[in-house]
């Protein structure tokens, strides 16, 4: 049985942990990509971007969603959308702008996905997805996985036989699989006997996701299923000293200097992607995050958690490393 410190290959790239940071949507750009492979991440896969924005060539899409950095190597960027041949063109693209690898989604279970044919409304479509997947293929020249879910409704496992025929027929390289079914959401028990057992079926790498939240559940999922990696989505916001642990780098719980020092990379990294304005909105919903890893109270946290600019975030950070610095010289 590997361990998730030991390397592996995904479509010929050689990553060198099984410890993967999964695709966030609204969330896994360049610098939480870099975050992640900072702490020791082997592979980061990008938010959610559009395949028909790519091809039509929006301009936000195209300056902010295919940004990368050159330290954040290997990645793929994931891709949804409901059209082949847009997306054979969308793949090419982001292939041109440097990816190693492309993911696509085809387990998102929000509404105004779904309802245009993509994200886990193509489990309803095995065909539509099999093509879907082949142009990616095709188009990018580039590796290309799927995450997918077992199913749409309780007891389907129209996710498992899709991934079978996205290896078989459209030639994809590994499946990331979330063993909860899409009306779930993030809620109940993943199956993780689905998984094992997708796992020993599957001659490609199955990345495991779904209920990944502490280092404890993560190993026994690990172990349980026989994936070839885990994915690790909502468990690092605000706690990427998570992948360390898991890796064999750390013991123990990071310092609140260490906590609020790498906020205040966030911070800058933010401001360097978006601006000073859009960062500080931006960044709210990643403060509470951070302020749940300091483990401060309710009223310790407001001034971090309603910071209105990033200005004001830095002001919060300040107080409160200058409290612990005072109650540790006490």
């Amino acid at each position: 049985m590997p361990c998730l410190n030991t390397p592996w290959t995904l479509g010929g790239i050689e990553l060198p942990n099984r410890v993967v940071l999964a695709p966030l949507a609204g969330i896994g750009n360049w610098f939480v990509r870099l975050q992640a492979k900072r702490h020791g991440a082997g592979f980061a896969v990008s938010e959610m971007v559009s395949s028909f924005g790519l091809k039509y060539g929006d301009e936000r899409t195209h300056r902010e969603f295919l940004r990368m950095h050159p330290d954040e190597h290997p990645m793929a960027v994931q891709l949804f959308g409901h059209d082949a041949e847009v997306m054979r063109i969308a793949a090419h693209i982001v292939a041109e702008a440097g990816a190693d690898a492309i993911d696509l989604n085809y387990g998102c279970p929000v509404r105004k996905v779904c309802k245009t044919g993509a994200g886990a409304a193509l489990l309803d479509d095995p065909d539509k997805g099999v093509a879907i997947a082949r142009a990616a293929v095709e188009g990018s020249g580039l590796p290309v996985t799927v995450k997918l879910r077992s199913g749409n409704r309780p007891g389907e496992r129209t996710g498992i036989e899709l991934a079978k025929r996205l290896v078989d027929e459209a030639g994809v390289s590994g499946i990331g699989f979330h063993p909860r079914h899409a009306s779930q959401q993030h809620k109940g028990q993943p199956d993780y006997a689905l998984a094992a057992e997708l796992a020993d079926t599957l001659p490609v790498p199955v990345v495991l996701s779904g209920g990944l939240s502490d280092e404890d559940r993560i190993l026994d999922a690990f172990d349980q299923t026989g994936a070839a990696a885990v994915m690790l989505a909502r468990g690092s916001l605000g706690n990427p000293w998570r992948f360390e642990r898991l890796l064999g780098l750390r013991d123990g719980d990071p310092t609140h200097a260490e906590i609020a020092d790498e906020l205040r990379w966030v911070i800058d990294r933010a401001e360097e992607h978006l601006g000073v304005e859009r960062a500080g909105r931006y960044l709210r919903k990643f403060y509470p995050w951070y302020a749940d890893t300091l483990g401060l109270s309710k009223a310790a946290r407001q001034p971090l958690v309603t910071a209105p600019t990033t200005a004001h975030a830095r002001q919060a950070l300040g107080v409160l490393t200058s409290a612990d610095t005072a109650q540790i010289a006490a």
